[in-house]
């Protein structure tokens, strides 16, 4: 995100402290990831379109770690109720949300054809306190990060199976943007782990590793403040997190936990905790592993991570960013939350071809997160946000109609033209996090 005004960072505006913690999660989940949320299990039963509620349990139980040092806290396992016979299947491209405004996960029908015309919350199930990022595996299990510990849930029966405590130390159980405990987190490949970014609230985080077999804590990682955003390498050795508040990436090699720390910072870090310029979402490029950071709407981030070389590309929506996400066909999708400075933009999602072309497309109200459909034609975009502002829904992208004002015009950059307009679906409690499954 090369601006084509002065460095941001540079400016001289004092630096904006953090707001107070909000009274009630990203997904970023995403990212490469992302691409296994797209290839979950399409098998929900129908269940969910009862909207009944199919959780076992009660929410938010934390389990003790054991006493033995090294070893590894496990979850108690939760019976799930056997699904009534005959009903049918929900169908492929139901949406998942991590509710951040509660303690659920809701199941959305995106309605016709996907388009959000018609669609509706279906059902929810209760995972723990704020949940903020979620995945979801081949087997149809996601996974979300809460305050509280890492809860699965069956996508089929629409119950929690467990929750796995985390073996970090985030302190009491609270809401808000600055809690602790899980916020990024990502599959590796094949699905044997879940690599989830724990915030220790005035400290640095931790990358815990999870089993999924076993649904047992395996290692933990030191990594820097606040891990918006975790994702994994196309070959699975490396997990990197994307340390919010202290301008970097934590490469964690997956293998021995060994961990090396890549300064991110295009408009410096002379702000400190109280500065917006740092990062808070990447994704992986398949074809060459390196990560793209969107900043500002004005400078895209690119990390080489076997150097740790940033390179700089120019950027065009001029608005603060969060999620981010990659299209099967290489697109860049990346959400504008809104203003934070005076020359700030309105919220936004930036719509980036593999050869640097960009439509912007305005969204009504800030937003905080965005998955891409398989096929690659529509972006889901979670209002939840952060900070204030946010609303219970989701907004949804027709991104074929956005694409072909690019290849019309060959323009590199101005508002979209296209004939349809994002849809407003109402679903969730300031969801954040999303998945398709």
């Amino acid at each position: 995100m090369t601006g084509v005004r002065g460095p941001r960072a540079a400016l001289a505006v004092p630096p904006r402290t953090p707001p107070t913690p909000l009274p009630a999660r990203a997904p970023r989940t995403s990212r490469s990831h992302r691409l296994t949320l797209v290839l979950a299990a399409a098998a929900v039963l129908a269940g969910c379109a009862t909207g009944t509620t199919g959780t076992t349990g009660a929410s938010g139980t934390r389990e003790a770690a054991p006493d033995a040092p090294g070893t590894s806290a496990s979850a108690a396992p939760e019976t799930s109720p056997a699904p009534a016979q005959g009903t049918a299947r929900t169908p492929r491209g139901t949406l998942l949300v991590a509710d951040f405004g509660g303690d659920t996960v809701t199941f959305v029908d995106p309605g016709r054809d996907g388009s959000g015309r018609g669609g509706k919350a279906i059902g929810s199930v209760e995972v723990g306190t704020a949940p903020y990022g979620l995945v979801v595996g081949d087997d149809g299990r996601a996974w979300v990060a809460t305050a509280e510990g890492v809860a699965v849930v069956d996508t089929q029966r629409r119950t929690r199976l467990a929750l796995v405590p985390y073996e970090t130390e985030t302190g009491p159980v609270t809401t808000g943007e600055y809690r602790g405990g899980g916020m990024g987190i990502a599959l590796a490949p094949g699905g044997r782990r879940v690599y989830v970014g724990v915030n220790v609230p005035d400290g640095n985080g931790t990358v815990e590793v999870i089993d999924t077999a076993t649904r047992e804590v395996t290692g933990t990682a030191p990594v820097g403040r606040r891990p918006f955003d975790v994702d994994v390498s196309p070959d699975g050795r490396e997990v990197y997190a994307t340390d919010h508040d202290s301008f970097d990436v934590t490469a964690v090699d997956a293998r021995t936990l060994k961990t090396r720390r890549m300064e991110v910072a295009p408009y410096g870090t002379e702000g400190g905790l109280g500065s917006w310029l740092k990062p808070h979402y990447a994704v992986v490029r398949p074809q060459d592993g390196k990560l793209l950071l969107p900043f500002e709407g004005e400078r895209l981030a690119v990390l080489d991570p076997r150097t740790g070389e940033v390179a700089i590309e120019r950027m065009t929506a001029n608005t603060h960013q969060h999620g981010a996400a990659l299209a099967p066909d290489g697109t860049l999708l990346v959400v504008g939350t809104g203003p934070i400075g005076s020359d700030d933009e309105d919220p936004s999602l930036t719509v980036r071809t593999p050869d640097g072309k960009e439509r912007i497309v305005p969204l009504d109200g800030p937003h905080e997160d965005v998955a891409v459909s398989d096929d690659g034609r529509t972006a889901y975009v979670t209002g939840g946000f952060t900070r204030d502002g946010y609303w219970n829904g989701i907004t949804v992208v027709d991104l074929e109609d956005v694409k072909s004002d690019v290849k019309n015009d060959g323009s590199s950059d101005g508002k979209s033209d296209g004939k349809s307009e994002p849809v407003r679906l109402e679903a969730g409690n300031r969801p954040l996090g999303i998945a398709i499954l």
